[in-house]
């Protein structure tokens, strides 16, 4: 049997795989450590299920994937060390993304400055597609995306709110997404009553609370990352503060969500890149159905879009790779600006500036302890107004 597969692969002038490593910069520890697992899982069952099919076919050579990692500790001045480290001393010319905009930020420069490549699935602030980098791509809608979509859901509801608080975390990305929902408040004609920051890393928003519940606004955004999005929530029940919509970034599709506030989840919007109600075609997994059931068989647990941008910006880079027929990161990248492809994860094209252009986000609602996609397309009827907490 041996004898034979080795006749058909020189007979079909395909060498024996090799080995393609790529690098990864992630945080498995500190602040964003429940994402940073998240994104890596997705990047784990993409190189399980390409490397089960003989590798990557790039030219007439198949090359078997590894995946070099590092904990950059959710600090973007490790990630850039340690995405240096791993172009100057691991060789390594194409990285999946870091999770976090200030991450994926400070890990471009470095990507930039040397000439590797990066696809990355875990930073969204619109700042960085702003510099004039060529080798940085993400699959991720920009933030300000974010906040839209919240505000477009909200104002559909009948009788639609009339006013509004958003608060947010200083950063590039949170403040990015609060300033989508601030304008597109002020278009749908919403009176903002709060638009404030906290500090990054802020363990208490009492002094925004009591501001919040002076006001009482009918909806509240909160602009930020997992844990400020459970902290959010606890400190509106905690001051009895009663809007009729509350949508947070980040948290409500990350499992953890659910467990850190059991019944205090319910109802709570979220916006998603990625939905597992979403009905595309694959290359790789066949469809959205198709990588969902991979996922599940793998962790035990549905996706949710950390893992799948994780999954989709590695499968791009496939993608592209394949496409050049190269590991030339030139060709690769020209490859990259040329595709247009139906993945699992929706279409994925580009623009010159390596920002996503071709595909819309989602919300969801948590109902029955689950996130469920209440819009643009109804999974469920969402809830609103949200009911007072109990």
């Amino acid at each position: 049997m041996i004898a034979l597969i080795l006749a058909f692969v020189l007979v079909a002038g395909i060498s024996i795989a090799q080995v393609l490593k790529l690098g990864a910069a992630v945080s498995f520890s500190g602040k964003y450590a429940k994402e940073g697992q998240l994104l890596k899982k997705g990047y784990e069952l993409w190189k399980e299920k390409v490397n089960s099919m003989g590798g990557i076919k790039i030219g007439n050579k198949r090359y078997r994937v590894e995946i070099i990692y590092y904990d950059d500790q959710s600090d973007p001045k490790t990630t850039a060390k340690l995405i240096e480290k791993l172009i100057t001393e691991d060789k390594v010319k194409f990285i999946l993304g870091p999770y976090g905009s200030a991450q994926v930020f400070a890990g471009a420069g470095v990507v930039e400055k040397y000439g590797a490549l990066m696809v990355q699935g875990g930073g969204a602030s619109s700042k960085i597609y702003k510099q004039g980098y060529r080798h940085v791509f993400g699959v991720f809608n920009t933030a300000p995306d974010y906040g839209k979509n919240l505000i477009d859901l909200a104002v559909s509801f009948k009788p639609p709110p009339e006013t509004i608080a958003i608060v947010y975390e200083k950063d590039i990305f949170s403040e990015d997404a609060a300033r989508g929902a601030l304008n597109r408040a002020k278009e749908k004609g919403l009176k903002v009553v709060l638009f404030e920051s906290y500090p990054k890393g802020a363990q208490d928003l009492s002094s925004l609370m009591l501001k919040i519940r002076m006001k009482k606004p009918d909806i509240v955004i909160g602009a930020g990352h997992f844990k400020d999005s459970v902290l959010v929530v606890k400190q509106l029940k905690q001051f009895r503060i009663n809007p009729k919509f509350v949508g947070l970034t980040v948290g409500p599709p990350v499992p953890a969500f659910v467990k850190a506030l059991g019944k205090d989840a319910e109802y709570i919007f979220g916006p998603v890149q990625w939905s597992k109600d979403f009905k595309f075609k694959d290359p790789l997994f066949g469809s959205t159905e198709g990588y969902v059931k991979a996922y599940r068989k793998k962790f035990g647990h549905d996706p949710e879009y950390h893992s799948a941008g994780g999954t989709a910006a590695a499968l791009i880079l496939q993608l592209a790779l394949e496409k050049a027929g190269s590991l030339e990161v030139d060709k690769v990248r020209k490859a990259l600006l040329g595709l247009k492809a139906e993945t699992f994860y929706g279409i994925i094209g580009f623009d010159e500036t390596g920002k996503i252009v071709t595909k819309k986000m989602a919300v969801v609602q948590i109902l029955g302890g689950k996130p469920v996609t209440v819009y643009p397309f109804r999974k469920a009827k969402p809830v609103y107004p949200k009911p007072e907490w109990k």
